[in-house]
């Protein structure tokens, strides 16, 4: 299947991604009865407690649980008997679906959407049960409601909270999914519509559309999910539609994932690109049985029959052998012959200049590479559980209403909302911390909320407004924040990233925010044409207070300028406008700043470098393949292929501490000062990584990592 990158495109999401943007359901939070993402327009998230009526009873939404596939899933309850639902919500925006596709789809999915056993027999083959399809009359919705499995995921996320599988437990995945598929190939099945057919293709089988149940013992049971024949009608006309998958396509896409679980990843580390089952080094060398055994499934060598035939296969093969045997080559049979001792003996020798000159070259070239020194990271406790002496009681704490603090509780991290997860940290203990934000009467003096915790109304506050902490008060960083500044940026044509190469001065931006330079022919005379600057600024207080103290230093004649002569506009909608001129063909002298946890993972704007002074030009975001700073060359559409890198951003002139901040005390600060060590730990870090913030210390580059998801 395509990438959901390619879906939806007549949407203009800053995220290139309507499905997967987080703006839908932020929009549907914030205003009641919200049909479409106030951004783009996107068809927004079902709001809590919403009813979907079917003809086997009515179901109400509890809570919203993220993407899979190509849907989203909510928890619910069918209100008839209370029992527990999973409501798959598939979607067909207008822009993307005319008329007649949509009633087409709609009666489609009606007729083929769920199966079960033609003789109405209950077996557990392992397949999610479906209750009912439904497809809404008014609105451009679809429902599949489903039998929730407890404590299941993905096999997506269960390798990244896991890591890789071992031998025997890929071996037992392969038992019950080709026990899965024997019974789906073969049995007469019965769809919605009382269509009976014998057997039927799954078509989507990916690490996605498998769930595990862990049980006791490392035990676990796997289920499949998000069959083709209903799923793939929800792929966008626009985009190449898939072909009726044969039998023998499970068994090859079965065996890539089992490759992934064994390997325990689906990209290369090195070259981050897709993993490749015919390179031979791709592959753990613990049991060669078990690797001829997938290569055969993906089709590589001799290919099985059926399932059925992959199963007997499956259950006789030798126990597990780690001989290094190649797969993919008549090496496993050869009769392996005697060398003679001299030969051996200059092999040896061979072997041993080759491995200590690569160690050698190892050690010296590891200087030059940008790796991240973990010293510090490995010294701070692991997760929230081990922080001691944890309070008892509820705490109130407070933020500026449009912070960075109060925009990323909303972001969603781990299957949760961060909000969600900081509400109760520690599920064993009986502190819970409840957010309030507060707005200051004065927007250009935002200190309303540390003047909340002075006068005792909250316990404390989180704030990066270091400079109004008065004596009465402690402060605790927890990570740093900071402000990136953006122009206009599209890959494929001259632009105006490239004219600045790649960045700007703060001196520069101090005399576009106060109107001393109105063209962008002013920094660079060899522009072709005149392009008037367009300067913008976002709505948080907090940030252009921010901006105000490091460029305009807070000079009252230039704040007064900055005032008179900047529009204010929400990010989001300033990244949209961009993107709508650069669509349109019209250059755009757009130049904008937001905070990081705004302005990062999108491509309608190019973040620049910043100069200070005689100071080279700081970017701290990095390319991730080649771990070095971006440049306007890179495709920041991918935005897993670039992170902040913490060293660099240390000296980033635009970042700023943010802080806990709570009374001096010591009968009313203990709320505060173990939330601020809850934060500092490895699990705290990584969870505020993860929406936007940068951690204190060096972290591994990849906050979704094994290192980052292994903190419970």
């Amino acid at each position: 299947m395509p990438s959901l990158e390619s879906f939806y495109q007549e949407y203009p999401c800053s995220y290139n991604s309507p499905l997967n943007c987080d703006r839908p359901f932020q929009t549907a939070q914030q205003i009641k009865g919200a049909k479409f993402c106030l951004e783009c327009g996107f068809l927004a998230t079902l709001p809590q407690e919403a009813e979907i009526k079917g003809s086997q009873g009515t179901y109400q939404i509890n809570s919203y649980c993220g993407v899979r596939g190509l849907g989203r899933l909510y928890s619910g309850i069918q209100l008839k008997d209370k029992q527990p639902v999973i409501i798959k919500e598939y979607l067909l925006p207008s822009r993307s679906f005319n008329e007649n596709e949509t009633i087409k789809r709609k009666e489609t999915f009606k007729r083929v959407g769920g199966i079960s056993l033609a003789d109405s027999r209950i077996q557990n083959f392992r397949l999610v049960e479906t209750k009912e399809a439904i497809a809404d009359d008014k609105i451009e919705r679809c429902y599949l409601i489903a039998k929730g499995i407890d404590s299941s995921q993905t096999l997506a996320k269960y390798i990244i909270e896991k890591g890789a599988m071992t031998p025997p437990q890929v071996r037992e995945f392969l038992n019950q999914a080709l026990q899965t598929l024997q019974f789906l190939h073969t049995q007469k099945l019965r769809f919605p519509s009382n269509q009976v057919q014998l057997g039927l293709t799954h078509g989507n089988i990916n690490l996605d559309s498998i769930l595990i149940k862990l049980e006791a013992h490392q035990k676990f049971s796997i289920y499949f999910c998000d069959l083709a024949i209903w799923e793939n009608l929800f792929i966008p006309p626009i985009i190449p539609q898939p072909t009726t998958a044969r039998p023998e396509q499970d068994l090859q896409s079965l065996g890539m994932v089992a490759f992934y679980l064994w390997v325990g990843r689906t990209t290369n580390l090195s070259s981050n690109q897709p993993l490749d089952p015919r390179d031979n080094q791709q592959w753990p060398d613990t049991d060669n049985h078990l690797k001829q055994f997938i290569y055969r499934l993906m089709g590589l060598e001799t290919a099985f029959a059926s399932a059925e035939a992959a199963r007997q296969a499956l259950l006789q093969l030798p126990k597990e052998d780690n001989t290094n045997i190649p797969v993919g080559s008549s090496a496993a049979v050869e009769v392996q012959k005697r060398l003679p001792m001299p030969l051996i003996l200059l092999l040896g020798i061979l072997v041993f200049l080759l491995l200590g000159g690569g160690i050698w070259y190892w050690l010296l070239s590891g200087k030059k590479t940008n790796e991240p020194n973990l010293t510090q990271w490995g010294t701070l406790l692991r997760a929230f559980a081990e922080v001691p002496n944890l309070p008892s009681g509820n705490f109130t704490y407070t933020g500026e209403k449009d912070s960075t603090w109060s925009f990323i509780l909303t972001q969603p991290v781990d299957d949760s909302r961060l909000g969600n997860l900081l509400t109760k940290p520690r599920p064993d203990a009986t502190a819970i911390y409840k957010y309030e934000s507060i707005l200051s009467a004065d927007v250009n003096n935002p200190i309303k909320s540390i003047e909340e915790v002075q006068t005792g109304k909250k316990d404390f506050a989180i704030t990066s407004l270091e400079n109004r902490i008065t004596s009465q008060l402690k402060k605790e960083q927890i990570a740093y924040d900071g402000l990136t500044v953006f122009v206009a940026f599209n890959k494929r044509d001259s632009n105006l990233a490239n004219a600045l190469g790649g960045q700007i001065s703060l001196e520069q931006l101090r005399q576009i925010y106060t109107g001393k330079i109105t063209n962008w022919q002013q920094i660079n005379p060899k522009l072709a044409n005149p392009l008037e600057i367009k300067p913008f600024a976002p709505t948080e207080p907090e940030a252009i207070a921010k901006f105000q103290e490091i460029v305009l230093q807070n000079n009252p004649q230039d704040k007064a300028l900055f005032a008179a002569k900047v529009t204010q506009q929400d990010t989001t909608k300033t990244q949209n406008q961009i993107r709508s001129e650069t669509l349109e063909g019209r250059a755009t002298g757009i130049i904008s700043f937001g905070i990081i946890s705004k302005t990062w993972k999108q491509c309608s704007g190019y973040p620049l470098a910043i100069a200070n002074g005689n100071k080279p030009a700081t970017q701290p975001l990095f390319q991730k393949r080649d771990r070095r700073s971006i440049n306007p060359s890179d495709d920041l559409c991918q935005h897993d292929d670039y992170y902040v890198d913490v060293t660099t951003f240390q000296s980033y002139p635009l970042g700023y501490p943010i802080f806990v901040v709570y009374p001096q005390d010591s009968n009313r600060q203990v709320g505060g000062s173990t939330f601020a060590r809850m934060l500092t730990t490895r699990q705290g870090q990584c969870l505020l990584s993860k929406v936007g913030l940068v951690a204190l210390q060096p972290m591994p580059d990849d906050i979704n990592s094994y290192a980052c998801k292994s903190v419970p």
